[in-house]
């Protein structure tokens, strides 16, 4: 090792680094949990003999010794520079060697630096909270518990302790438990911290929503006759669809949906985002369909989605129906570059939208070519053209024109060769 000093400012920094890193571990062996945490920086390493400091030099270990001795006159209470013998020029003496403090020491010290690591009476605090109410205590719980919001961490300590109470879930949904203070989206937030503080995740015990969906049916004689053509699709009812489709198109815009053309034997669903894959993955009468086709975004998040899609409908259903495949229309490379007078690079708020690095294994070449192209880290023309941006009536024959060139049950490749495979750069 090279013999190297280390100066009080360094140490301190050190040690802030390493409070930071510890913190949790040192409050729950406060508390009882887990072992002792002191933290220490060594101050003098490789510098164990005096041919050492002779290499270092005599003025730069003289420099040295006299800013430590200053540092040990104004340390707080609680720190440590703990010394141990060392002969230098044929005088053996006792030398700081390494600077140890407890979390309370450690926190006031740096905190004549910079701002404090953790407040750690608050983190203690909360950790006795945790504890009463039955959590589970880990560092890497009482972390992330501290980092909540004093209104959200009332609502962590109000589930665990209505989970302790309550071991059986099952009568409400995920936005019914009656906790107190917790809003009808808290658990899509902050639902895997409670599940490692309390030891069960109440989302896999609550009762879940049946699927809804929402359709239009674009059939002509079905449009002609005066029926109703917007209609929703329950999971478990008893009502059924209109006809039999002979094609399923998935999108994901309400008004590319609502406004679709008329397309013979075809359903029009609302996908839903990425919640598509699993609301419709199991709907009998989409896998039932000859074609089963997405059209999304030309973005990073449509082809998420489809890739999530292809692989969802790639499996059987729990009813036994067989694996399905899954087309899209105007989503690979022709497409981007006919369209590309439309394409954006900021989002509804303005926001610049952000490349993907996303490994998805399901896109056909043509739609990975595109992937690459908009979801690049490096320099690209736009990011995404929107669903709306193409016109319907140009949908609605490519729609056609795939269906016509597909034998059903049949659809492009859902997986690539790896060879081929361009993850985003």
């Amino acid at each position: 090792m090279t013999p190297r000093l280390v100066t009080p400012a360094d140490a301190v920094e050190s040690l802030r680094r390493k409070v930071h890193q510890k913190w949790a571990a040192a409050v729950c062996a406060d508390l009882g949990v887990g072992e002792p945490v002191t933290f220490s920086v060594p101050l003098r390493p490789g510098v164990s003999s005096g041919s050492a400091v002779a290499r270092i030099g005599y003025p730069a270990w003289h420099e040295w010794r006299m800013r430590w001795r200053e540092f040990a006159d104004r340390s707080p209470a609680g720190v440590l520079v703990v010394r141990k013998p060392l002969p230098v020029q044929g005088v053996t003496d006792e030398y700081p060697a390494t600077l140890v403090a407890g979390l309370d020491a450690a926190v006031a010290l740096v905190s004549g630096t910079g701002p404090p690591p953790v407040d750690a009476g608050r983190a203690r605090a909360l950790v006795s909270s945790l504890r009463s109410a039955g959590a589970v205590l880990t560092p890497a719980t009482v972390r992330a518990a501290y980092q909540l919001g004093a209104d959200d961490t009332e609502v962590l300590l109000n589930a665990v302790t209505w989970l302790s109470r309550n071991p059986d879930a099952g009568a409400w949904t995920a936005r019914q438990l009656p906790v107190p203070g917790m809003h009808t989206k808290w658990l899509d937030t902050h639902g895997a911290l409670l599940r490692d503080v309390a030891g069960r995740d109440v989302r896999d015990e609550v009762r879940s929503r049946p699927a809804v969906l929402h359709l239009t049916y674009v059939d002509p004689g079905h449009v002609a006759s005066g029926r109703r053509r917007h209609d929703a699709w329950t999971t478990g009812d008893t009502h059924d669809v209109a006809y039999r489709a002979r094609i399923v198109l998935v999108v994901e815009n309400r008004d590319s949906r609502l406004w679709f053309p008329p397309v013979r034997d075809t359903i029009v669903v609302e996908g839903g985002g990425y919640a598509a894959a699993a609301l419709l993955a199991n709907v009998p009468w989409i896998r039932a369909a000859d074609h089963v086709v997405y059209w999304g975004d030309i973005d990073a998040d449509g082809y998420a989605i489809l890739d999530r899609f292809r692989a969802a409908l790639a499996e059987p259903a729990p009813d036994g129906a067989a694996p399905r495949t899954v087309a899209s229309i105007l989503m690979d490379a022709t497409d981007l570059h006919h369209y590309a007078e439309r394409g954006v690079n900021h989002d509804k708020a303005g926001r610049p939208i952000k490349p993907s690095r996303l490994t998805l294994p399901h896109l056909t070449e043509a739609e990975a070519t595109a992937y690459d192209t908009i979801a690049t880290a490096g320099p690209t023309p736009f990011r995404r053209i929107e669903q709306e941006a193409i016109p319907l009536a140009t949908a609605a024959t490519r729609l056609e024109a795939a269906c016509a060139n597909e034998r059903p049950q049949d659809g492009p490749l859902s997986r690539r060769a790896a060879g081929h495979f361009r993850p985003a750069r």
